[in-house]
């Protein structure tokens, strides 16, 4: 749909405005004269003739054929016969902000949908309804009846644009960048998003050359492939997308069901799509602020690790602490620039990243700019923190944040400074020097570094965006079956796709389980098959170490109670296959969103799948080298790399299994889930094994 008469509107319509100063029209209107606005406006009121000095009529039906945009300030049983009428009037765009519609449910989500179809019907982009409307601070248009002050009218030559699910939130990040000095060129509240979705303001305003990056708050992403689009479309561009969006909790996913009508998606799910993507996700609303800032200050994200600078030795105990808790590397200093810092610190303290400078620092405050120079240069170091302690006294304080400040002054690479004493007295000069300078400043290390880990891993998802090489397709043959097939048909299946399963059969008598037994040799393990029993374990349908044929017999007659004990089991045999040595267990799999595509999943495996939930999620098209990576990010990684005695396991085997798991998913889109688990890894060279393994299909 074409947005562009909404976002750029040539004329306005104000339907249902009054004169009273305390109503909304009155303050859309005010809104337009505060800003310039030098399209024509249009008034509807049922009762006046003349509001302002400007003439009104009384109905839509009365307005011009073709205005471009009209804001709606009518009662919520009014919206859907308002839009009708602009309909017919062909106006090219509406914002609603009446509430109590989809978030409301029942006749109310039913209204709404009525009124999206209407809207999609006569091709108005529509904005809402529960919302805040369109404020372009760029172009000094105001769809908004918000208070807006003179001064955000004025122009803006480039920034951030700010689109929002949440009215109130949109304002809050706008004027919170504000506040840091980072110019906001738009802001859209797009409430329920009956028609238009937060997507598709984005990809109207990245391609708007005043726009540097799209800051974003969503509950749910509501056209998850339109979204993927336009984030491929921001990379390509060079325009960062960091989005907020909620819903990792059940309670959070709850809170958007009620507030906006939103049903919020597996969470981990969507963000590995989105990561992948390369989408900024900041956990919290101050990161969403800093990385915006970093993004706007330092257009170039770093790809290496972190160099840090203090003056307190329990700053750089915390500082290592805490990034290695958000993911965020402390490159080594190499000899040649170890031997530059060490010149500068007392023979008693050692050269090493964080860097210490001490208490010495106040007597020669030369310290910090001998090391943070050197530093920056490095190119080892994607970024720099200096985190220094302030001073009691203003006149000192201020003097050391001077040689900070030009010390990190004019830096390409992201240079933060952080003053350590919380909410203590700073000369504001500080704060007003370091902004002017570019430099972003805190009041807390550990908020500058998340930040930094953030930004960090932005610019090494891009980088690793730009340098991947797609896996081949696989190809792969139709399924045996639909719905759950049984653990002898997903491996044979899986089997014949390079997947390593144990020798064995199915046995659709107790004669032909004792010959499978005699060709692959005892222990054996015996399982009931049948696709209803898709948890065998749990009925009692496994039996393992059966070691000899008086146990086989046994064993057979126990599956077969288990079997007849269970109504309307549908039973095809029993599998038997040799018994595999002991190794470790770990979970690969594979499911479909109905929205967001395939994913894959790789963890530990056996008891402690449920018990721990060490999983990571991917993309289903990766590199073996990069799954390898992520695999490395397990608890579990320990236990693959060898621990007490055990030995490293076959890391590559495992994501190898992997990948082909992902491109399998990718090739049978009627495939919605591929459980292998456990999947036992040997040792290094050794390979892998699935001891079983579950496939579900529409």
């Amino acid at each position: 749909m074409d947005i562009s008469r909404l976002m750029r509107p040539r004329s306005i319509a104000i339907v249902g405005i009054s004169p009273e100063p305390t109503s909304a029209g009155f303050h859309a209107l005010k809104n337009l004269e505060t800003f310039g606005y030098a399209g024509d406006i249009h008034l509807v009121s049922r009762n006046r003739t003349e509001i302002g000095g400007r003439a009104c009529v009384r109905s839509i039906d009365e307005l011009p054929r073709g205005v471009d945009a009209a804001m709606l300030l009518v009662p919520r049983n009014a919206i859907e016969e308002a839009v009708q009428a602009c309909a017919r009037r062909e106006v090219g765009g509406v914002v609603v902000f009446a509430s109590g519609f989809a978030e409301a449910g029942g006749e109310w989500a039913k209204a709404q949908d009525r009124i999206a179809q209407a809207a999609r019907t006569a091709g108005i982009a529509l904005c809402g309804p529960n919302c805040l409307g369109i404020v372009d601070y760029a172009r000094g248009v105001a769809l908004t009846f918000g208070a807006q002050a003179a001064t955000q009218g004025a122009g803006i030559a480039c920034g951030a644009a700010v689109i929002a699910q949440s009215g109130g939130l949109a304002g809050v990040i706008r004027t919170a960048l504000a506040a840091k000095g980072i110019p906001v060129t738009c802001t859209v509240s797009t409430g329920n998003e009956a028609v238009l979705g937060l997507e598709d303001y984005a990809a109207f305003l990245l391609e708007d050359p005043t726009t540097t990056a799209v800051v974003a708050f969503a509950e749910q992403i509501r056209r998850p492939g339109r979204f993927l689009a336009m984030a491929a479309r921001a990379r390509e561009l060079g325009k960062p997308v960091v989005l907020l969006i909620t819903g990792r909790s059940e309670a959070g996913r709850e809170s958007a069901r009620s507030h906006t009508g939103a049903l919020a998606g597996d969470h981990g799910l969507i963000e590995t799509q989105l990561r992948h993507a390369c989408v900024m996700l900041p956990r919290g609303l101050e990161e969403l602020i800093d990385v915006t800032e970093l993004a706007y200050r330092f257009p170039q994200a770093p790809t290496r690790g972190l160099a840090m600078v203090t003056d307190s030795g329990a700053v750089k105990g915390i500082t290592l602490d805490f990034c290695e808790e958000v993911g965020l590397d402390l490159p080594p200093l190499s000899p040649r620039l170890e031997a530059v810092i060490q010149a500068q610190l007392p023979e008693f303290v050692g050269a090493s990243n964080p860097v210490d400078l001490t208490a010495q620092a106040i007597i020669r405050p030369e310290m910090y700019g001998n090391t943070i120079g050197p530093m920056l240069a490095d190119a080892a170091f994607g970024s720099l923190v200096l985190a220094v302690i302030i001073s009691e006294v203003p006149e000192s304080g201020l003097a050391k944040a001077k040689r900070c400040l030009d010390s990190v002054r004019g830096s390409t690479k992201p240079a933060l400074i952080a003053l350590l004493g919380d909410e203590a007295n700073i000369p504001p000069s500080i704060v007003t020097d370091s902004r002017a300078a570019g430099i972003p400043f805190f009041r807390s290390p550990e908020r500058a570094l998340a930040a930094l880990a953030s930004y960090t891993r932005y610019g090494r998802s891009v980088e690793k965006a730009r340098m991947r090489t797609l896996p081949q397709p696989l190809e792969a043959p139709p399924l045996p079956g639909r719905g759950t097939l049984t653990e002898h048909a997903c491996k044979a299946w899986l089997g014949g796709l390079g997947l390593p399963v144990p020798r064995g059969g199915l046995a659709r008598d107790l004669a032909q389980a004792k010959a499978l037994a005699a060709a692959v040799g005892f222990p054996v393990a015996m399982k009931l098959q049948a696709a209803a029993l898709a948890h065998k374990s749990d009925a009692g349908a496994v039996l393992l170490g059966i070691g000899d044929t008086e146990q086989l017999v046994s064993a057979w007659e126990r599956l077969q109670g288990v079997g007849r004990d269970l109504p309307g089991l549908d039973v095809d045999g029993v599998l038997v296959e040799a018994m595999a040595p002991p190794g470790l267990e770990m979970i690969v799999g594979a499911r479909r969103d109905p929205d967001w595509g395939p994913v894959a999943v790789v963890g530990l495996g056996g008891i402690w799948t449920e018990a721990l939930k060490d999983v990571r999620i991917l993309p289903v098209a990766l590199e073996t080298a990069e799954i390898a990576e992520e695999i490395g990010r397990l608890k579990a990684a320990r236990l693959l790399a060898g621990m007490r005695g055990m030995p490293a396991r076959d890391v590559a085997a495992l994501a190898r299994i992997v990948q082909r798991i992902g491109l399998v998913m990718a090739s049978r889109p009627e495939i919605a889930e591929i459980d292998v688990n456990p999947l036992v890894v040997d040792a290094h060279g050794d390979g892998v094994l699935a001891l079983d393994a579950l496939i579900v299909s529409a």
